[in-house]
């Protein structure tokens, strides 16, 4: 019996560890998406002590990894949080389990980063300052009272300080700010919110701001940092002066936007003439002061992504917004401030709304470095509000209207930019590079198509440096060596010539795509479309070169991925000038007068703005073709419509007289212009202009409003869509219409277009991810390249 003891309790004892056993499991995931720079691993953390797991959390370049040790019962229960209450910045796309041997972890942890570098994932777009800390930034007890850098895990600067991944301190532009004890107490702290934060910093230890004002044409310091530099900025901006604010992306140029001498001011010297202007107000009461808001717009001004909204003006509100904002306009593109710095230039709420413009001549880069700053913008600013946190990659501000309760990009660029479109399928490395106005390249890889932030209108040799630095960057972001560069057929285009150089240089295959294919396929893809079935593509635009080289824009395309067949366009009309002709929308009035055989006199608003010698040069263009292409575009028939009417005869900026056509609808009026459409003996199918041109013209001739002439020109449109898109459905059995092109930023058409189309039973795609104008044309290039060199 003295030996039965001891070993029953070895028995005992071993059966208790074995049991101890089978209730422990160890569970490893990975988890990808944008999960670093979000308080991923905090969130993991403070998850996993609370339920009492033990294990480890670990960023790498691909996502984040963790290892959990408990029961079953709890490690269920920490997979369901996982998914449920991750943080509202986070996005997991993916989440991969793997079944251990318990391992016998004592605690949790956070490992150091892992660096691969092979893997990629996608990063976090910059986002607006949180509720949290702007209630630190107005507590004058917090230590970061009123400071302008002031950001947690949950908000501040990502891709434009990001260097490379993994998303740590190191690789970013807040490097070189080592640190003081409380903010380092912060950092190193899971359970604060500003636990690896890279942007984390305060007065003591973080970036500042600083003044300098322009004296004679040279910049001078005035000595002036911090509270000081912003309260003088702030009365420079009362006094009707012009200052240079070095934001998240860039810089903007401000000024008050109520006064109008200001504004003037501002347009003259930026060399802008009447293209509207971005405003900034100081919170959603004032705004809602100014602009009519539906509950949509107001949820997408108050976003994290904080973009500027295209709005309805009030034109009773006081004080007035300067007609010179936005002229011939009935809409403000509005936004509210993003980051503490725009929060301390209004010094109480309701303050008067400010001018927030791009810091740049028209057509330039936005500046983003001091010292480019003020060599390119003295000329334009009275003074700059200066600060020493680099930005490593310019980002402009995004723009977005609403469409039918639902967002309609115009801009895609900060607070969205470089988070990826999610394919449907998978694809190759491939790089896009888009077309030559509202630049953006692509990247792909496996489901990832990472579009860029907004390059600009590719004129001149900045934006081209632009343009290559930020491939360069994305490239090394997401860890993308190209097999396949797509680019726009066009052989002109300042993009399609550095793909093709690129190709020679580095073996690279090179795939040209149809401009109108490229938008339809964008469309698709968004949309999550498979290739099982082509769709209707009906791609509007001003501007595309054509399979058969004539300028193509009024198009119906049977599409798919691999290719399209061209179903009906617009008639061909002549383009007197070619592209320089686009910018007098009166040359091509003549041409569609011309056309449509009206009669020329000095009644037509078109002739009275040209000399009888541009006249006549204009019609010698047009009998010889001698510089005068043919085109299809739906962008030159709303330009000669708006010219026709009174409304432009010449432009100072892309679309200015389809814009300012459309600000003048008049929503109560219901009558329709008529298209005529060969017969379905043809195809394809050609779509007359000259019977809608002379009723337009008997309309003018018997003084009808312009307001209700363009009513009934954007009805005729939408109408003439719907009957096309039904013939071709008939033809060929189609049911889904995919909408894309420039011309579709009219929010007054588009609406219209699907009205009628759902009504006529179509199942209609347009876009709410990426831009439907050339801003979205790089995703539609890279599909496309997919599938033309895999099938």
């Amino acid at each position: 019996m003295l030996f039965i003891t001891p070993q029953i309790d070895y028995i005992t004892s071993r059966l208790s560890l074995e049991m101890s056993k089978i209730d422990i499991a160890r569970r490893r995931y990975f988890i990808t998406g944008v999960v670093q720079g979000v308080g991923f691993r905090p969130f993991i953390y403070t998850l996993a002590t609370r339920l009492g797991l033990t294990g480890w959390v670990q960023n790498t370049s691909a996502g984040v990894t963790i290892e959990i040790e408990g029961t079953p019962e709890t490690i269920e229960q920490f997979q369901h949080l996982l998914s449920h209450e991750a943080p509202p910045l986070a996005h997991i796309e993916s989440i991969t389990t793997e079944q251990l041997a318990p391992n016998g972890f004592t605690q949790f942890e956070i490992h150091a980063s892992h660096a691969d570098p092979d893997a990629y994932q996608p990063i976090s777009a910059d986002i607006s300052i949180c509720e949290d800390c702007l209630r630190e930034l107005h507590d004058p007890e917090d230590r970061r009272y009123r400071y302008p850098f002031i950001n947690c895990t949950n908000c501040g600067p990502r891709f434009t300080i990001i260097k490379d991944i993994p998303y740590d301190r190191p690789q970013t532009t807040m490097a070189p700010f080592e640190m003081c004890p409380d903010c380092a107490r912060e950092y190193h702290d899971p359970l604060d919110r500003r636990f690896h934060a890279q942007p984390v910093a305060c007065p003591i230890c973080g970036p500042n701001v600083w003044l300098v004002t322009i004296q004679d044409g040279q910049a001078v310091n005035t000595e002036l940092t911090g509270e000081q530099a912003i309260a003088r900025t702030n009365d420079l901006l009362k006094q009707g002066k012009v200052v240079a604010v070095k934001g998240l992306g860039g810089f903007h140029l401000a000024c008050d936007a109520t006064n109008e001498n200001a504004v003037a001011n501002l347009r003259h010297r930026k060399g802008r003439v009447d293209k509207p202007f971005a405003l900034m107000m100081a919170d959603i009461t004032t705004i809602e002061h100014y602009c009519q808001v539906s509950t949509e717009e107001r949820t997408l001004l108050t976003s994290r992504q904080r973009p500027i909204v295209l709005l309805w003006e009030k034109k009773e509100a006081q004080p007035r917004i300067a007609a010179s904002v936005a002229p011939h306009q009935h809409t403000l593109g509005v936004m509210l401030p993003y980051t503490p710095l725009h929060y301390l230039l209004f010094p109480e709420p309701g303050s008067v709304p400010l001018v927030m413009t791009s810091g740049n001549y028209s057509e330039e880069p936005i500046a983003t470095d001091n010292d480019e700053a003020i060599h390119r913008l003295t000329p334009l600013a009275d003074a700059f509000l200066l600060n020493n946190r680099d930005i490593h990659m310019r980002t402009d501000d995004s723009v977005v209207r609403i469409v039918q309760d639902c967002e309609l990009p115009i801009r895609r660029s900060r607070g969205y930019a470089p988070y990826p479109v999610h394919l449907p399928f998978p694809v190759r490395n491939i790089l896009a590079v888009g077309g030559e106005l509202k630049n953006t390249f692509c990247l792909t890889r496996e489901q990832h198509a990472f579009l860029s932030h907004h390059i600009g209108d590719m004129e001149n040799f900045e934006t081209l440096q632009s343009f290559e630095s930020g491939i360069t960057h994305f490239e090394r972001l997401f860890r993308v060596r190209p097999e396949v560069l797509a680019y726009d057929e066009h052989p002109n285009y300042m993009a399609t010539r550095y793909a093709s150089e690129r190709a020679e240089n580095e073996g690279l295959a090179a795939i040209g795509v149809q401009h109108h294919h490229a938008h339809i396929a964008a469309c698709m893809v968004e949309n999550g479309c498979s290739n099982e079935s082509p769709v209707i593509g009906v791609a509007f635009d001003g501007t595309g070169y054509g399979s058969d080289g004539a300028i193509w824009g009024g198009e119906f395309l049977i599409s798919d991925y691999e290719g399209f067949e061209r179903a009906a366009h617009l008639d061909y009309i002549a383009l007197p000038g070619g592209d320089a002709g686009t910018r007098k929308p009166a040359r091509i009035a003549l041409a569609h007068l011309l056309n449509a055989g009206i009669p020329l006199d000095d009644q037509w608003a078109p002739l009275s703005a040209l000399s009888a010698t541009e006249q006549e040069i204009v019609k010698r263009q047009i009998e010889t073709g001698l510089n005068s292409p043919p085109t299809s575009s739906m962008g030159r028939l709303f330009d000669a419509v708006s010219s026709i009417t009174g409304v432009r005869q010449e432009v100072n900026y892309e679309g200015q007289a389809a814009i300012e056509l459309e600000a003048l609808a008049d929503p109560a009026e219901s009558g329709v212009y008529h298209f005529e459409i060969q017969s379905e003996a043809t195809w394809p199918y050609i779509i007359d202009t000259a019977t809608l041109i002379r009723s337009v013209c008997d309309d003018v001739r018997s003084g009808i409003h312009p307001a209700v002439i363009s009513a009934r020109f954007h009805h005729g449109v939408a109408n003439m869509i719907c009957e096309v898109c039904r013939r071709i459905r008939m033809a060929y059995n189609l049911n889904q219409v995919a909408l894309s092109g420039g011309v579709f930023q009219n929010i007054t058409l588009l609406s219209q277009t699907l009205r009628l189309l759902e009504q006529a039973d179509f199942e209609v795609y347009y876009h709410n991810l990426v831009p439907p104008n050339d801003g979205g044309l790089a995703l539609g290039q890279a599909v496309v390249a997919q599938f033309q060199t895999t099938h």
